[in-house]
């Protein structure tokens, strides 16, 4: 199957590696086009353009960054509702407003394509391996549509209703998680003074009905960094999960709803960002914010 990827930052990139490992022929678009060359090199095709790439593949993933990228993409000049998109498959991975979601569906739904919502729980590890899950918003037949090829990148598909529904639960996902970090480095924060070794004290912290999943194989990489060694890899970087968490914050207010908790901490992402660590992990904030508390002492 000829199989399009718009958007190869660090998942697009994954999810066009998986594609390419199961067989499928893979076109590539990025608005950088350097960010392409990897794939191409490993036998992608890419495409000058989003609506060159939706025309010559017969389904496309998208995997954009916020909202305003959503709207470049596919309302542009080159985009991806400028290509003939009749009887085209469109999954969209981005994690975006449910509005957002919504109001591109029905645009590509009036050129004939069929359009799904799919944004995804998982980094880039679980992208190369198919093992992500999937929160899935559309129509029951075009769901049925990009079923097969959705079960190829994920361990788990959940369809949780129309347009939008697969957006609001990305959102309610990631906030948590986001939320555990920076409590993290609170917690580090009131047990600096016992001089614990880190790797001990992320043991003690990590044996406790309070820790998510995610601090089993972020765990050992937080004690490293605490113990002075470099950051490492991104696998899901500060900025994108600053993004998340605005995008929760507004889309709260959209309902009428508020999320002191997430504020807060969106607060505190924003500071390590300006402090240069938006493209480090996430998790980099669970020991920016100790760090800190020391320098604002000083």
């Amino acid at each position: 199957m000829k199989i399009g990827v718009c958007g190869t930052g660090r998942m697009g990139s994954a999810i066009a590696q998986r594609l390419m490992a199961i067989g499928h022929e893979v076109g590539v678009w990025n608005r950088n086009q350097a960010k392409t060359k990897s794939l191409t090199k490993a036998g992608a095709r890419a495409f000058p353009t989003p609506a060159a790439l939706v025309e010559g593949c017969d389904a496309v993933f998208v995997m954009l960054l916020n909202d305003a990228a959503s709207e470049a993409v596919y309302r542009g000049p080159d985009g991806i509702l400028a290509g003939k998109l009749s009887g085209k498959l469109v999954i969209d991975m981005s994690t975006v407003r449910p509005d957002t979601m919504q109001a591109i569906g029905a645009s590509v739904g009036r050129h004939g394509a069929t359009f799904v919502e799919s944004p995804v729980g998982g980094s880039v590890g679980p992208a190369i391996e198919g093992k992500l899950f999937a929160l899935v918003g559309g129509e029951k037949g075009d769901v049925a549509r990009a079923m097969p090829v959705l079960e190829q990148l994920c361990r788990r598909i959940e369809h949780v209703g129309a347009l939008g529904a697969g957006a609001t639960v990305k959102l309610a996902i990631n906030l948590p998680l986001l939320v555990y970090w920076q409590a993290l480095g609170e917690s580090l924060t009131i047990c600096k003074s016992l001089n614990l070794p880190p790797d001990r004290l992320i043991d003690i912290l990590s044996d406790t009905a309070g820790t998510p999943t995610a601090m089993k194989g972020r765990g050992a990489v937080i004690a490293k960094v605490l113990a002075g060694e470099p950051l490492g890899p991104t696998a899901f970087g500060l900025s994108a999960a600053k993004k998340d968490l605005a995008t929760a914050v507004q889309c709260a207010r959209t309902l009428h709803a508020e999320l002191p908790v997430a504020t807060s901490a969106l607060a505190c992402f924003e500071e390590a960002e300006a402090a240069g660590l938006g493209d480090a992990d996430a998790t980099a904030i669970s020991s920016h914010w100790p760090q800190r508390q020391t320098v604002s002492k000083s």
